[in-house]
């Protein structure tokens, strides 16, 4: 199969998962990983698919294979969302650790990305950190909120959010 081929197979299995078609997208996924294993947009896609399948599990090693591949690599839009679907997939399997862990590579990488740092607060809130959770998520609110009341309240917000005991002065 050649490059041009693999590309129109990728984008009808991604049309077929956007058109709720995933299982059929997962099984033309497979068939395209075997033959480009080591392509980073296919084994997302796949890990993808197996997601909105219910088939978290079976994700987990192609969101990982998805973002250790580096050449070519996924395209940044792709690989925020790899990072945030491992992690979360991580997180539903009750791999706290690791969803952390890979929630902060994410968060690191792409700083901007909220649903990275709230995703990363629910990750560390069931590791039992739930200090730097709230802290995270309040940060994330004050930064992002259009709230009339918390834009006006935003400053006061972000500092507690330092110091959650309140002895902040």
């Amino acid at each position: 199969m050649r490059g041009s081929e693999r590309d129109e197979e990728l984008a009808e299995a991604v049309r077929l998962r956007e058109n709720g078609n995933a299982a059929e997208a997962r099984l033309r996924l497979l068939a395209l990983g075997e033959h480009w294993p080591d392509d980073a947009r296919i084994a997302y896609q796949t890990a993808w698919a197996h997601d909105v399948l219910g088939r978290e599990a079976e994700a987990v090693p192609h969101y990982e294979r998805a973002l250790r591949v580096t050449a070519p690599a996924l395209p940044s839009i792709d690989r925020s969302e790899a990072f945030l679907g491992l992690g979360s997939t991580y997180r539903v399997l009750g791999r706290f650790h690791e969803a952390g862990t890979t929630l902060r590579r994410g968060v690191a990488e792409f700083p901007e990305h909220g649903a990275l740092r709230a995703f990363l607060a629910m990750a560390l809130y069931n590791e039992g950190r739930h200090q730097e959770s709230v802290r995270l998520l309040l940060e994330l609110l004050a930064a992002t909120s259009n709230d009339p009341t918390v834009r006006e309240y935003r400053g006061a917000i972000a500092e507690y959010a330092r110091d959650l005991d309140g002895t902040v002065s």
